[in-house]
């Protein structure tokens, strides 16, 4: 929704929830964001991370801190495997393009060496965005 209002010519938003994306599909038309250009997919998140060939300019992505639906392969957890998912996302991200990684785990801690072995960099925002007594 942000990178279609902020001027994305395109977007593509993927979770494995029919109702998720309903309501995603009901924000976009409220927002006048509709037709070809906004594509929702529903899949696996992750198995489509690794099977798509597409290029993106910037990333959101919002893991869930855990997850271990019957619909996917393997159980998630964002804590063990935030890198293995900073490297499929790194391969759709064009040079110079972004990736914002949001998750809800109290105490989350980013692998900054993993990241940095990735070619990846981090930027700490939670501050700058938290609301007053969040406490990560």
């Amino acid at each position: 929704m942000h990178a279609g209002l902020g001027g994305a010519r395109s977007t593509t938003t993927v979770d494995m929830s029919r109702t998720y994306l309903e309501w995603a599909e009901r924000n976009l038309r409220l927002n006048g964001l509709t037709g070809r250009a906004h594509r929702l997919i529903q899949a696996d998140c992750l198995a489509w991370l690794r099977e798509a060939n597409e290029q993106f300019d910037l990333i959101f992505i919002d893991p869930p801190t855990f997850s271990n639906s019957k619909r996917m392969e393997d159980a998630f957890d964002v804590q063990r495997d935030h890198l293995a998912l900073m490297k499929d996302l790194k391969r759709l991200l064009r040079a110079g393009g972004t990736i914002m990684f949001s998750n809800n785990k109290r105490g989350f801690r980013m692998d900054l060496d993993g990241l940095a072995k990735l070619g990846l960099k981090a930027q700490e925002i939670t501050q700058k965005n938290a609301l007053p007594g969040f406490r990560p």
